[in-house]
């Protein structure tokens, strides 16, 4: 799998941005076929930081449904992986210098 296609998008909520204060751990949203070690080399090269750890989670897709009036509506959101990644100490990621 090519680095470009590992890494998806950060994901940018309170919790993670706690994470990025208090343990050096950032969360992206990365391919389902990823590895751990294919994620480390890919957060390394964009990012150009030293990379300790990563974990990973697969979110579950979910069923949804919506009230409209010609009826419900049901439908299904996708599944998706996460990886959070420790830098090392002393080392960050700007993750809003494109925003």
């Amino acid at each position: 799998m090519k680095l470009s296609e590992v890494l998806i998008k950060p994901i940018l909520t309170e919790k993670a941005n706690a994470q990025q204060d208090k343990l050096r751990r950032y969360a992206f949203k990365v391919a389902r076929k990823a590895n751990k070690l294919e994620i480390k080399k890919a957060v390394e090269t964009f990012y150009g930081v030293t990379v300790t750890g990563v974990n990973t989670a697969v979110v579950p897709g979910k069923s949804k449904s919506r009230f409209t009036k010609s009826g419900v509506i049901s439908g299904r959101k996708p599944a998706y992986k996460k990886a959070f990644v420790t830098v090392a100490e002393g080392e960050n990621i700007d993750l809003y210098s494109n925003i």
